[in-house]
């Protein structure tokens, strides 16, 4: 059976707090697509992975699951994989106000 994407992670984006997503939030939806941009000279972290909306930080993949996105991304196949918006609920702590999905695009 086809599948258009394969589900791998979820999680409540890290560091949101200290970024720009409050000034977006307001605009962000379910099923939004946001950009995976790996940041390999990150001094706390070279497996570090921002999450992006429209030129906007909103944060970063955890560090727990940081690091498959960082390697298909060192070895050029970041491609395969998309960020998608989960949840929204400005009214929860910063820490939790963004929940994301991580997909691995069928290609086939």
């Amino acid at each position: 059976m086809y599948e258009p994407s394969k589900h791998i992670a979820t999680f409540y984006v890290a560091g949101f707090q200290y970024w720009d997503g409050a000034s977006v939030i307001n605009e962000l939806r379910t099923g939004m697509q946001l950009e995976l941009a790996p940041e390999p000279d990150n001094p706390h972290d070279p497996e570090a992975v921002a999450i992006i909306w429209n030129g906007t930080k909103l944060g970063f993949v955890p560090k727990e699951e940081s690091s498959l996105v960082a390697l298909l991304a060192f070895y050029g196949h970041a491609d395969i994989l998309e960020c998608r918006v989960l949840k929204v609920d400005p009214t929860r702590s910063p820490w939790h106000q963004l929940m994301v999905g991580i997909y691995v695009r069928d290609a086939r």
